[in-house]
């Protein structure tokens, strides 16, 4: 997906190759149109946050090995669905984000300011 830009306006960089994530599973938080859910944010889990997606449907850190997926764990990055990160927001349970790897595409969902009072990558 070249071309593709983060939310600073810079080329989108890898989101997490360990465990893979991204909506192609490509480690980065690319977007298309088949991606309804907006896997976009670029996060770093909490187990606060692990368990707040659990309590809203979406066990993230359950391992579902059918699926050659091991289950997120504190500290793990991941492309979280923007909506579901705008609504850990409001719910005080947001988790940090890197900004360069968060795909542009998520400002439909997110105010620019609230994912830089959360970013691990802004000095």
């Amino acid at each position: 997906m070249a071309g593709t830009k983060n939310v600073l306006g810079e080329p989108l960089v890898a989101c997490s190759m360990e465990p893979v994530t991204g909506f192609y599973r490509d480690g980065c938080c690319n977007t298309g149109r088949e991606d309804v859910g907006s896997h976009t944010v670029c996060a770093v889990m909490t187990a606060e946050f692990l368990e707040f997606s659990k309590g809203r449907g979406n066990d993230l850190s359950t391992p579902l090995p059918e699926y050659g997926f091991a289950g997120l764990k504190d500290g793990d990055r991941w492309c979280l669905c923007a909506p579901r990160w705008q609504e850990a927001l409001e719910a005080g349970k947001a988790p940090r984000v890197v900004l360069t790897a968060t795909h542009e595409g998520a400002l439909e969902h997110c105010a620019l300011g609230d994912l830089k009072r959360h970013a691990i990558d802004l000095s």
